[in-house]
């Protein structure tokens, strides 16, 4: 028995293998492949793009989109289709693959297709959905990343730098800015995008990033663009917004931060010493005056700088932060100069000082003392402290530091000009505070290590002592009457010639006895040689009674 039963079940089953394909009442689908993400499914009235293998049951291929190149287009649910494959692309999702098998009363019938598809055939597509949109779609905008300061948005007619990638529905890349490493650049709703780019641009953030996905008809249209974007294609754009302005637009001075004390704005014809961080809209940086550690040097309003920044520099403060944005046009324009074309500027800046080529020496005087028996003038010995710093507080030097004065001769050069003004006038005791401009400073080469090039300079003085100098042309001064043979008291050894001993010995002798003074502040000797030459003219290293003469003789000599 069960022989038998055994010998039945193998009959039963050779007779379901070799037994005719049981047929079809509906359509059969197959999902071969399903998208993680379905970023469309088709409904009635959709227009999609998808390829094909068209097959018999057996395997037999009798069409293929694939080897036109070509995908197939047609509106769904409109009987532009055989019935089965109307129904099956219904619910199908942008890059699902389907396999799809067609009774023939939802196929070609009893008909047929010529001598392509016999009648009665089932038919079997191994479907692959590529693009679907709808006639009444517009442009979609998916913003996913929206920067936290966001102070304009885009216009229309503004200019703007972006970044994209440029895909079909189905993700193949068909352009991208990022692989020529530079945006693409161009101005907004007056129909130089196509149009649904022109649309979806509107109202973006510098920084902003959106997906946006438009319809052939506010794309390429019917014909594509003739070689990457097929006909009747959606397109996807990743963006990114860099840069937008207008050609209206002016600079914008925000971020002010100005202080307390502001006695004076820059004004045009100003030299000014600022630092800055210069960066693109986005927050990429091109260029600093902090990392070369020198502050950037140039007259303002006089066209030295681009014309953004010259209007930037006008009405700053010492000491004052702002930010100044300037758009291309009152920068480096369309073709850029190290930074991209058509950028927008940004420049946070920190005015260190600025001067006027008019501008003197300012004296203030900020300590009177109540008795002022003599004020200094030129060739007076002057000895006073002083703390000695930048216009932005930067210490440069200070005689404290040393404890002793500084001692100079007023009018002898040996401090810069704006200091001799300054010193002139002063009482014993006295404080003043000085602002020197540069040119009568250090002027545009500064001293090294201590001083910048084109520095405004600030000194806090204190005269502490003065002694008087000589008038103007003399070395050597009388306190009392003058010998009435001074040639031969010098002349100690009576040869009738004044050797450089016995003239510095003489000199110096009337100098300790108080009966003269040299001008002070110098070394004595040399000024006394110096004298000497004077009076030995005919260069011989002696003086005679014949070459020997008094001030009071001479037209223009520093002498006795």
């Amino acid at each position: 028995v069960g022989a038998g039963m055994l010998y039945l079940s193998v009959l039963v089953a050779f007779a379901a293998c070799n037994a005719p394909p049981v047929p079809l009442d509906d359509i059969f689908i197959e999902k071969t492949f399903v998208p993680e993400q379905c970023v469309r499914a088709v409904k009635d009235g959709d227009y999609v793009r998808y390829h094909y293998n068209g097959m018999f049951p057996d395997g037999k291929k009798f069409d293929s989109s694939y080897d036109r190149s070509s995908t197939y287009n047609v509106f769904v649910g409109k009987k532009q289709l055989i019935a089965g494959m109307d129904k099956a692309l219904v619910g199908m999702c942008v890059n699902q693959r389907s396999l799809v098998k067609i009774p023939p009363h939802l196929a070609y019938g009893k008909k047929g297709y010529g001598e392509i598809i016999p009648a009665d055939s089932i038919l079997h597509f191994d479907v692959l959905l590529l693009d679907v949109w709808n006639p009444e779609d517009g442009v979609q905008i998916n913003t996913y990343h929206t920067p936290s300061n966001c102070s304009r948005k885009v216009e229309v007619s503004d200019y703007i730098r972006y970044h994209y990638n440029g895909t079909l529905l189905d993700g193949t890349l068909f352009d991208s800015s990022h692989t020529r490493m530079r945006t693409y650049d161009t101005y907004v709703g007056i129909g130089w995008l196509i149009a649904g780019m022109d649309q979806g641009l509107l109202g973006m953030c510098v920084g902003e990033r959106r997906i946006i996905t438009m319809p052939p008809s506010l794309g390429y249209g019917e014909n594509g663009d003739g070689s990457d974007i097929p006909g009747q294609a959606s397109l996807v754009f990743d963006v990114v917004l860099l840069d937008l302005h207008n050609t209206k637009d002016g600079i914008t001075v925000t971020n002010q931060i100005i202080p307390e004390s502001c006695t004076r704005k820059s004004v045009a014809g100003d030299f000014v010493r600022y630092h800055y961080n210069g960066s693109l809209l986005d927050g990429t940086f091109f260029d600093s005056s902090y990392s070369r550690n020198r502050t950037y040097d140039t007259y303002v309003g006089r066209g030295y700088v681009i014309a953004g920044m010259d209007e930037g520099l006008i009405g700053v403060c010492v000491g004052e932060r702002r930010t100044v944005t300037i758009p291309p046009h009152l920068g480096y324009g369309e073709e850029g100069t190290g930074i991209p074309g058509s950028a927008v500027l940004v420049f946070d800046v920190h005015i260190i000082d600025f001067h006027n080529p008019s501008d003197t020496t300012e004296v203030i005087v900020t300590h009177k003392t109540e008795e002022c028996v003599k004020q200094t003038k030129k060739g007076d010995f002057v000895k006073y402290h002083y703390n000695a710093s930048l216009m932005d507080g930067s210490s440069i030097d200070s005689t404290y530091n040393y404890g002793k004065t500084y001692n100079i001769v007023l009018g002898a050069n040996q401090v810069v000009p704006g200091m001799e003004e300054g010193l002139m006038d002063m009482c014993v005791g006295e404080k003043r505070h000085l602002v020197i401009p540069p040119h009568l400073g250090y002027g545009e080469r500064g001293v090294t290590n201590e001083v910048p090039g084109s520095a405004v300079l600030v000194f806090d003085i204190e005269l502490v002592d003065m002694e008087e100098g000589l008038p103007e042309g003399y070395m050597f001064i009388w306190n009392d009457d003058v010998a009435t043979d001074l040639f031969t008291e010098m002349d100690k050894d009576k040869n009738e010639e004044v050797e450089p001993s016995e003239f510095t010995d003489y000199i110096m002798q009337q100098v300790n006895e108080g009966k003269g003074r040299l001008a002070p502040g110098f070394d004595p000797y040399r000024i006394i040689d110096n004298m000497f030459s004077n009076q030995d003219r005919d260069g011989d290293g002696k003086i005679t009674e014949a070459e020997f003469r008094l001030k009071a003789d001479e037209v223009s000599h520093d002498e006795l």
